[in-house]
This record gives structure tokens, C-alpha cells and sequence, in this order.
């Protein structure tokens, strides 16, 4: 392991304290003649000391922890004795800041007050940093250790006939998932907790585990093979290309006029998609002006006209999707600001441009939706008098679930079409929205059969082959860019973490020079690096076997990273069967950027897409910014704008020829 990144962290920052405490020292000397003033210097002093010794053993950290490379960590042999010698300072640091703190306190220092506010800040500051190094400890801190040797999965070269050994082995992954879930729990200790969060976690706890249980690999290992990924993908893409169909490519061809109408449907719908973030997303979009339009127009009674559930202080929510949409108030049959664990905001409103009844779901805002996110077991879907079954999501399936019960039994769709009979029915949601709108298609479809549903940035693990083949009918996908969550699948995380180790374990330069090297490429650009990776001086035949570096950075190789090997998708473990994203894709790329002051001009292109494109995760700074609802907006208004312009320059150009 490498422990450079904390330790620079501590070592860029005790040796300010170190100055700043030596400072205050030397100008306070002489005010510490006072009652109890002795204490308080006696204090400074040794803390002074301490402080010192600490730098000392964090620098030998830094130092050793920067020798060798990731998989060879020979010459950092010698960095438990260094690090046990960290840890027992721990113990006096803590005891002078129980002391600092108790002199401080004591009624008989009779000091300036100056003098006392001094030490006070220094007081502080030793219990802050004990107190987030003890919260660091407990989230980072691995109780298995070298217990996770025994815990294979490769039943083929196990021999588990004892039931001393098959116990040992069931032992040790209920103690991971303990640990993954108290993790949980302490990260989300500020949400009420019931028992669908308790199986939540539970069920995430057991994800964490099989994905962790099988590397050895830090956070700051990681990040280095992210960076070197980056780069080396940098490097494949800058490669001469075939030209791909674009929007307006070929002004003849029905498939680009389908994708053009398309994408003018998805610009109109994902505001709707937008909106269901509520003030959020206003707030974010309108910085300035926001808080001003809302607290005018906001503060009024409520609507009769509509159904509003859920808490919605100072109508803010509900003015946010007003101002987004542009819709008026008795357009919206019903709105939810409902919010648990499987249970998503969303609402349903009448779009009269359209000719619509909209139904659309809100995206990850809490920790109840991302513990949705989190729930990524598969679960059957059956489908009567269409498909026999199909893997899905738990989690978003349990969102749609809540929402089709709302909108059937409640007799919400039923309101709607009373007031609109001639209305088609279209659902949409961006991010976890678009994953459960997607399912909810799948479930009003048969009731619906003029169905349609928009899905913006859906996750990539939502639906199983058949499921997705289904929806192609019915469903449009939009995904930007290298967005992440769209790629987002424990087949294609898997994979991330085989090309991280495999790349990790084919650079012979030090972790802190990738990082330095990375961190300026991020910023500033660049060349790649030039960095040896895992298809330097290997043919292709070699490259289906694991390094000896790499195979000392996994402590057992799991039935997904097997499965890795073989390009068949058939071969797939069960555990993680290959979900898709729905319906038919529309991949929009960031074509151009000129770059003039403060403005900025970008342009798009488009095309229709398939799912194998997305079927591993691209590294990029854009990754998260292109799935940003807001990016997405822009996008879309940007292509439909354009083949508005598109279809102009066309008209032009028959008119000439016709001349």
C-alpha cells in the first residue's frame, strides 16, 4: 500500500500549525506570568514538540511510501515500522489535547484573555484532527486484512469438503458485508432508517462486497490508473477514425429525418424532465435571479385544481416547475414531492404543445435515490402476451412499481384522459428518472399501446437483452458524451477494475509521479504521457493473461473478471447477467468548442447508436458534467436549433436548383 496521498495531505498542513503555533508562542511569551499561566506554556512547548516529531514520522512516510511502483512494493518494506510509529503518537497527541482542553477550561488560569483564545484555537484544532482521522479510520479501515486470502469464489480450484473450511469462508464474507454495511449506515446516519433501508443496505453491502473482496488496491492507486487510463484512451481516440452519420449528413435519408424529429420531441421533453428536479435545478440554472422570481411568485395559496402530496415549503418545488415549463397552473392533474427509498418524486401535467399527457419522474436528489441507485440486484420482469421474462434493476424497478401503483389504482391517468381523451400518453425522467420511466413504459405499454417514453441519461445496468429489444418500439434513450452513468453496469465496472489493475501493474514509474503527471494533464492538457501500458510489447494472444504483477494485485480473480475474458456474452456469470439501456439510443457528441472570452460556442452532432457502444466506461473530466441535466437541455436546444437551420439551408438549395 502507498500512504503518500493522506500523509502529504497532514504533511502540507501540520507544518503551517507547526509555524503558525511557534508564532503565537513567540509573540505570547511573555504574558504567560499569570495564574496558571505555567500550564499554558508548559502546553505550547510540548505541543510544539509533538507537533514536530509528528512531521518527522509523516515525512518518512511520504518518503518510503514513494519508493517502487504500485505492484512492487519491496522497497517500501519497511513502512508498517513507520507507520505503528505514527500510531502510537496518536496516543500522547490525544492525551495533550484532553489536558489542553481541561487547562483552558480551569477557572483558576487568571491569563489575558488574548492568551487563552490562543490556546484555545490550538485546543480546537488537535480534536478536529483526531476526531476526522478516527471517522477516516473507521470508514477505511479494513478489519479482514489478510483474511481475504481465503475468500475465493473459483469453486473450480477450491476445496471446501471440510466444514471447517466452508464455515471459514462464510464467516469471512459475513464479516465484509458487516463491515460495507456499518459504512452504509454511518453515511447515511442522517436519514430516518426503516426497515426497506435496513434491507437496502444490506443488499448494497453485498454489491460493495463482491466488487471489493478480490483487490488489493487503494483510493490513491485507483486514482492513478483512472489518470492512466484517460490517457491512454486520449491516445486511441486521436487515431484516424471511419466517418459516422451525423445529423444532416445525408438530408435525404428517412432515418436522419427520423432522428431529427426525434431530437426536437426530446428538447420539448426534457424541460419537463428538468423540471421534476424542482427548485434545485432553478436555483442551479438561475443563480442570480432564482431566490427573487420564487420568493414573489411562490409564496400564494396552493392550487385547488391539482393534487399535490408531499412537502413543498413556500410552494417552491411547485414554482420552480411553473417557471421551467412555462405550463399554468391547471394543467397539472397531479404532483408528488414524496420522497423515500423506492419511492420518487414525479408529476403529471398536460402538455397542450404536444398534444400530451406527461408523465415525468424526478432523478437523483437524496440519499433515499441514491440508495435506489445502489439497489442494482436483478429481479424478473413478466411481461404477459409479449416476453416469458427479463432481468431488470431492483431498485428502479421498485421506484416504477410505486409509481404505476399511484397512477392506476389512484386513478390519477384515468383523471387525465377524462380531461384530455385524445391525448397520447408520454413518459420521460432524467438520470434515475429516465431508468424509471423506462420500466414504467414497460409496465403501462399494454394498457397504452401509443405509448412513448423519453429517457434522458438513463443507467446503463437497467434491462436485460430481450427487455431492451423490447422497448425499441416505444422508448428513445439520449445519452451525452462519455457520460458515466450511462455506462454505468457491474459487467462494465468490472471490467474498469481489470484495465486498472492490468494498466497499474504494467507502469514502472512511482504512484506520485502518475498522479503529478495526471493532475497536470487534467488541468492543463497536453500530450499524453507516454507511460508504458498493457499492449506495450505484448501481442494480442498474451494480453488474455494476466500479469505477474497483476495477479499479485488481486487476492482472487471473481467470476465477472472470468468472464471478462471471453467476449461472449452468453458465458456471463448469473451474479451479474449484462443489462443494457433501453429503447433506441441517441448518442450526442460534443463536436467543436471555440472558445472567444467569456462565451463559449459548441456544437453538437448526433446519431442513432447502439447499446455495445456503451459498453464500457470512457474516463474523462466531462464523464459527470455530461450527465448534468442542464448539459443535456443545452445540447438538445443546441441540434434542434441546428436542423432548424439545416432544414432552411435545404429549402434554399431547391429553390436555387429549381431555378
Amino acid at each position: 500500500m502507498h500512504f503518500s496521498l493522506p500523509t502529504i495531505t497532514f504533511i502540507i498542513f501540520l507544518p503551517c500549525r507547526w509555524i503558525g503555533i511557534l508564532a503565537l508562542y513567540t509573540v505570547h511569551k511573555g504574558q504567560f506570568n499569570c495564574p496558571g499561566g505555567g500550564l499554558l506554556h508548559s502546553y505550547l512547548l510540548v505541543l510544539l514538540i509533538l507537533l514536530a516529531s509528528i512531521i518527522c514520522a509523516l515525512s518518512a512516510l511520504v518518503y518510503i511510501s514513494m519508493q517502487g511502483t504500485i505492484s512492487n512494493p519491496g522497497p517500501r518494506k519497511s513502512l508498517p515500522k513507520l507507520l505503528y510509529t505514527r500510531l502510537l503518537l496518536y496516543l500522547p497527541e490525544f492525551i495533550w489535547a484532553v489536558l489542553g482542553a481541561v487547562w483552558v477550561s480551569d477557572s483558576s488560569v487568571h491569563c489575558e484573555k488574548t492568551v487563552i483564545n490562543v490556546i484555545m484555537g490550538t485546543v480546537i484544532a488537535s480534536w478536529v484532527i483526531i476526531i476526522f482521522t478516527i471517522i477516516g479510520v473507521v470508514i477505511v479501515f479494513d478489519p479482514l486484512g489478510g483474511k481475504k486470502t481465503f475468500y475465493l469464489t473459483d469453486s473450480v480450484n477450491r476445496n471446501l469438503e471440510s466444514s471447517q473450511s466452508g464455515q471459514l469462508l462464510y464467516n469471512v464474507k459475513n464479516t465484509a458485508t458487516r463491515v460495507w454495511e456499518k459504512r452504509i449506515r454511518l453515511l447515511c446516519c442522517c436519514i430516518v432508517q426503516d426497515d426497506d433501508h435496513r434491507v437496502a443496505f444490506t443488499s448494497i453491502a453485498e454489491l460493495f462486497r463482491n466488487y471489493f473482496s478480490d483487490t488489493d488496491l487503494v483510493p490513491s492507486d485507483i486514482a492513478a490508473g483512472l489518470t492512466l487510463l484517460h490517457q491512454e484512451q486520449d491516445k486511441m481516440e486521436s487515431c484516424p477514425k471511419e466517418p459516422e452519420e451525423v445529423l444532416c449528413h445525408s438530408p435525404s435519408s428517412l432515418v436522419t429525418d427520423d432522428l431529427g424529429i426525434e431530437l426536437d420531441n426530446a428538447a420539448h421533453y426534457m424541460l419537463f424532465a428538468a423540471a421534476a428536479y424542482g427548485w434545485p435545478y432553478y436555483i442551479y440554472t438561475n443563480p442570480f435571479t432564482a431566490l427573487c422570481k420564487l420568493s414573489g411568485d411562490c409564496c400564494g395559496n396552493r392550487p385547488t385544481d391539482s393534487d399535490i402530496t408531499g412537502s413543498d415549503r413556500h410552494n417552491f418545488h411547485f414554482g420552480s416547475i411553473l417557471k421551467i415549463t412555462g405550463l399554468q397552473y391547471r394543467d397539472f392533474i397531479h404532483i408528488s414531492f414524496h420522497n423515500k427509498i423506492y419511492e420518487i418524486p414525479f408529476f403529471v401535467a398536460l402538455d397542450h404543445k404536444k398534444e400530451a399527457i406527461v408523465v415525468a419522474v424526478r432523478g437523483t436528489l437524496s440519499f433515499e435515490d441514491i440508495l435506489t441507485d445502489l439497489s442494482a440486484d436483478c429481479e424478473d420482469l413478466t411481461l404477459e402476451d409479449v416476453l416469458e421474462n427479463g432481468f431488470v434493476h431492483k431498485g428502479i424497478t421498485q421506484a416504477a412499481n410505486y409509481i404505476y401503483r399511484k397512477l392506476i389504482n389512484d386513478g390519477i391517468l384515468n383523471q387525465a384522459f377524462t380531461i384530455a381523451p385524445e391525448y397520447k400518453l408520454v413518459v420521460v425522467g432524467h438520470s434515475l428518472g429516465g431508468g424509471t420511466a423506462s420500466i414504467l413504459a414497460i409496465m403501462l405499454r399494454n394498457s397504452f399501446p401509443a405509448l412513448r417514453c423519453y429517457a434522458f441519461s438513463p443507467p446503463g445496468g437497467l434491462l436485460s437483452k430481450s427487455l431492451a429489444d423490447y422497448t425499441k418500439h416505444f422508448i428513445v434513450s439520449v445519452i451525452v458524451g462519455k457520460d458515466l452513468v450511462a455506462r454505468l453496469s457491474m459487467p462494465n465496472m468490472e471490467d474498469l477494475k481489470r484495465r486498472i489493475v492490468r494498466i497499474v501493474a504494467n507502469c514502472n514509474r512511482p504512484k506520485y509521479q502518475i498522479l503529478l503527471r495526471g493532475c497536470w494533464y487534467e488541468v492543463f492538457g497536453g500530450d499524453p504521457d507516454n507511460f508504458p501500458t498493457e499492449l506495450d510489447g505484448r501481442n494480442q494472444d498474451a494480453l488474455t493473461q494476466p500479469l505477474l504483477a497483476e495477479e499479485s494485485l488481486m487476492v482472487h480473480r471473481s467470476p465477472s473478471y472470468n468472464a471478462l475474458e471471453d467476449e461472449s456474452h452468453l458465458n456471463s456469470p448469473p451474479q451479474y447477467p449484462h443489462l443494457y439501456l433501453p429503447g433506441k439510443i441517441i448518442h450526442v457528441v460534443e463536436e467543436s468548442s471555440c472558445r472567444r472570452l467569456c462565451s463559449s460556442d459548441v456544437k453538437y452532432t448526433a446519431r442513432w447508436s447502439t447499446e455495445t457502444v456503451f459498453s464500457s466506461i470512457l474516463i474523462s473530466p466531462k464523464m459527470i458534467t455530461d450527465h448534468m441535466p442542464d448539459v443535456v437541455l443545452k445540447a438538445l436546444d443546441s441540434l434542434s436549433q441546428d436542423r432548424g437551420s439545416c432544414i432552411s439551408c435545404r429549402t434554399q438549395e431547391c429553390h436555387t436548383n429549381v431555378v
